[in-house]
């Protein structure tokens, strides 16, 4: 992570009742898409008695929306950042909101899945140009805050969303968990519509190109390694080897058609560069580990200290609870005393709660995990606020569309890396498959090695910001014209 210069970020403004509406239309767009992650979960019982459907089937209500993100948010970030984000926005705006009509209309489960691929469309246009669009508008000296804003909003819609899905589909039935973003969307489009300047389109757009065949390659590329994450709950198959190979040839091929074509999607130089190279990785490691309490906590909750479904929940609550605290303070400490140091120590705070879960669990039961859990959550609301803060800093001003759907993309890759690699882990450290019949000592056993693993991750993404940090201070902030001379 480093300073960014003048250049590099966006102009600070006098208009500042504008900048809070781009603010509060963001926040509620950001709102949206977090809600469309986690709401739905709570109604997969519920659809599989409505559509007389096994769970097999059900689950893709799930998948299909964090699958269509995955694999269009750099894509879309692209196009934003030549077809102008504003308008793309608001289209995204325009597609999740309809799309959640038609949700809650579907009359059959595969429609209902239709209905969510159109979700992960607008979610990803709305991901990917949020952050972007908050570097356009506010001063440098606010970037901080509103990335720490973004990323409170955020926690709440993932914290929010199974209980109030819960209580929507208990008052008034499943259909309200998808119509419970008509009035949102609506709220938010009007907002940035009023608020967000017009777009700032090329002085020739003849020149604006756009790389088809990068765009096939990455989207074939994530959509496969998703599918192979996703499907079989960590358990590999030939099924996912093939998924596997596919995604390391077509990433392979990706990285061969980038440096020839004359406009490529995403150019070699974006990971060269310390700031954005190592932003990227150590969040998508860091996003593995957070992943990781959601996926081990319910099973040694439950079947190491006894607790009951109610009480489990309220404790896998406090991690997004926290982060959701955490997030605003975080960014404006970033204001006040810059981003590597915010960083470094979110970090820090995240390797001591790795490190001490499963010993603070062990010896202070409930108590220990909520603690440990706080402080992982809280460093990585720390973490991104800082890692947010200063690779869009760096990003070059034709590019932030781009930089922020890799940023968004990321996330969605430790999201999805966590679930299955770390559910496997803990399969592999309790030595059993059938983790629900699973006695105390091997789940406590699952726990450690999977928390041994995570404090691995974390002090890897430690080193690399470390050793990112330094080549940062040799280096120039991202530039596009020299991106393209030397890609």
């Amino acid at each position: 992570m480093s300073s960014p210069t003048p250049q590099a970020v966006a102009p600070a403004t006098s208009d500042h009742p504008s900048v809070r509406g781009v603010l509060v239309a963001l926040s509620v767009a950001m709102l949206m898409t977090s809600l469309g992650t986690s709401i739905a979960n709570v109604a997969l019982p519920t659809l599989t008695q409505v559509f007389t459907a096994p769970f097999q089937a059900v689950q893709w209500v799930v998948i299909a929306y964090l699958l269509t993100i995955t694999a269009l948010v750099t894509t879309v970030g692209r196009l934003g950042d030549l077809l102008g984000r504003r308008r793309l926005l608001l289209l995204g705006l325009v597609i999740f909101t309809l799309a959640s009509l038609a949700g809650g209309a579907s009359v059959s489960l595969w429609q209902l899945i239709a209905a969510r691929v159109g979700q992960g469309v607008g979610a990803a246009l709305m991901m990917a140009l949020a952050m972007a669009l908050v570097s356009e508008v506010v001063p440098k000296d606010k970037a901080g805050g509103a990335m720490g804003l973004l990323g409170t909003v955020s926690a709440v819609g993932t914290a929010l969303g199974p209980t109030l899905g819960g209580l929507l589909i208990g008052a008034v039935g499943w259909q309200a968990v998808f119509w419970i973003n008509l009035p949102l969307g609506a709220v938010a489009f009007v907002l940035a519509h009023r608020h967000l300047s017009p777009d700032r389109l090329p002085a020739e757009p003849g020149k604006v190109r756009f790389d088809p065949l990068g765009t096939v390659l990455l989207t074939l590329s994530l959509t496969a390694y998703a599918l192979s994450m996703t499907l079989g709950q960590g358990r590999f198959g030939a099924l996912h080897i093939g998924l596997l190979l596919t995604a390391a040839l077509g990433a392979g091929a990706f990285v061969v058609a980038e440096g020839r074509v004359a406009a490529p999607l995403v150019r070699p130089a974006l990971f060269r560069h310390p700031v954005t190279g190592t932003g990227f990785v150590t969040s998508a490691l860091v996003t593995t580990v957070v992943m990781a309490t959601l996926v081990v906590g319910p099973f040694y909750l439950g079947g190491v200290l006894g607790l009951d479904a109610v009480r489990t929940g309220l404790v896998m609550s406090v991690g997004p609870a926290v982060a959701a605290i955490a997030g605003l303070p975080a960014g404006r400490w970033v204001d006040r005393v810059g981003p590597h140091q915010v960083g470094l120590a979110g970090l820090a705070t995240m390797l001591a709660g790795t490190a001490a879960l499963p010993t603070a669990s062990s010896a202070w039961g409930v108590a220990g995990y909520a603690g440990t859990l706080a402080l992982i959550t809280s460093g990585y609301a720390a973490f991104q606020a800082a890692n947010n803060t200063t690779v869009m800093a760096s990003a070059s001003p034709d590019q932030r569309g781009l930089v922020s759907g890799l940023l968004n993309l990321a996330r969605n890759l430790g999201l999805i890396t966590g679930a299955s690699v770390m559910g496997a882990v803990f399969h592999a450290g309790a030595s059993t498959r059938q983790i629900a019949t699973a006695d105390p000592q091997a789940l406590a056993a699952g726990l450690g090695l999977t928390f041994l693993v995570a404090a691995a991750a974390v002090a890897t993404a430690v080193v690399l910001a470390l050793v990112g940090l330094a080549a940062a201070r040799r280096a120039a902030p991202i530039d596009h014209a020299q991106a393209t001379r030397h890609a």
